[in-house]
């Protein structure tokens, strides 16, 4: 099978959906796709896409422009296409983009499948609504885009849709209650290469985590995150535990909330139990995931971010740590069926108390190390993952 895939994300990309699900384990289904996007500005060659052609185009600085650009090239891709070489056409995360597949699909009666990563529009509103009127265009213009999005979405592409892929059971749930079927949409959770994360990384040889207890957080560090609850832990942690070491394998674009965050561990007397690494190749990142004992993975409660699948928890599995979680509804489903997490609300208390537990008792973070790698092999490896949706690819077009 052979789909045309119109895509947000640009090329090439960090998303493991796409380049891991889509690029590495589909195409040994026998499901394969031209990959139609913008390429990365910072990169002059982009690499090839590995499951079929890349079809790219150059966009503009201009952050206006670029929107403009990328839904020319998806026009001018949809209307001259050879659809006697698809299957099927997907569509992933852009709305106007999809209203043109719709048309092109009927007229040349390809089926048409959505692919909803994240409520896009209802998280342009949300940041227009946090900026406020007084953002000026940066007000008007996300939420003009979002509502638009949203009245598209909900009203008219998945309607038309003959199948949607979400992020999460949570996801089609929610997007359930707009008035889509359950058996219309299929989940598809963030998974991990087994593959790669098998070929174990050395832990890192940084001399700051001699004679630590070493506890690790691997991501962005955006506001949205609340990393400043695992300040709080520390600290609660530290009169305990003195040499705990909390590893920061991520940052942030947001140069004012980085400082905001390191006045408040100084604040907080923890300059001496936090490393902070900022953006690592995923290789090196991984370096300090096995140098760690406990694994935390913090997701905020929230309309938006409960519809997503994060990462972390099940990356951590896979390199043989236990995990703390918090209970964001994909986190709680990971830790009902692995039997690998401690998962609580989000607090710093909670946190503090699941944490100290885990270095406290090793028996616990040997069965939990068992437990997550089992698990991650048996539903959360991309390879796992790739044979569910080939198979519902294939379910599809016989259907069609």
């Amino acid at each position: 099978m052979h789909i045309l895939y119109l895509t947000a994300e640009q090329w090439p990309t960090f998303r493991a959906d796409l380049t891991t699900l889509f690029g590495k384990y589909l195409p040994r289904f026998g499901i394969t796709c031209d990959l139609v996007t913008e390429q990365d500005i910072k990169v002059q060659a982009a690499p090839s896409w590995p499951a079929g052609k890349a079809i790219l185009c150059q966009v503009p600085n201009n952050r206006a422009l670029q929107y403009i650009f990328k839904f020319l090239h998806s026009v001018k891709t949809l209307i001259t296409a050879d659809y006697a070489k698809y299957d099927a056409v997907q569509v992933r995360d852009m709305t106007v983009s999809a209203l043109v597949a719709i048309v092109m699909c009927k007229i040349h009666r390809k089926p048409f499948f959505y692919w909803l990563s994240y409520p896009q529009s209802e998280g342009q509103i949300d940041r227009a609504k946090k900026r406020g009127i007084k953002g000026g265009m940066r007000f008007w213009f996300p939420l003009i885009q979002g509502t638009f999005g949203k009245l598209l979405v909900y009203k008219i592409i998945l309607p038309n849709a003959q199948h949607v892929f979400v992020q999460s059971q949570n996801m089609l749930e929610m997007v359930a209650k707009r008035g889509i079927a359950p058996a219309k949409m299929t989940p598809v959770p963030m998974g991990v290469d087994l593959e790669a994360a098998q070929q174990t990384p050395m832990p890192s040889d940084n001399p700051a985590l001699i004679g630590k207890r070493v506890v690790v957080y691997l991501g962005t560090l955006d506001p949205v995150r609340q990393i400043d609850i695992l300040f709080g832990m520390l600290a609660i942690i530290k009169p305990q535990i003195p040499n705990i070491l909390l590893v920061l394998a991520g940052d942030t674009e947001d140069s004012e909330h980085r400082s905001w965050l390191k006045a408040e561990s100084e604040k907080l007397g923890l300059v001496e139990n936090i490393l902070w690494t900022g953006w690592l190749p995923m290789a090196e990142a991984w370096r300090y995931v096995v140098s760690a004992e406990v694994g935390l993975s913090p997701i905020p409660r929230g309309y938006l971010l409960d519809m997503g699948s994060p990462t972390k928890a099940v990356e951590y599995m896979a390199l043989g740590i236990p995990v703390v979680m918090n209970d964001n509804p994909d986190q709680v489903l990971v830790a009902e069926d692995s039997g690998a997490a401690k998962c609580v609300p989000l607090t710093a208390e909670n946190f503090a108390r699941s944490v100290t537990k885990l270095l406290e008792d090793s028996s616990l973070r040997d069965k939990f190390k068992m437990s997550g790698l089992e698990y991650v092999v048996l539903a959360r490896s991309y390879n796992y993952l790739a044979a569910q949706v080939a198979a519902k690819y294939h379910q599809l077009i016989t259907k069609l």
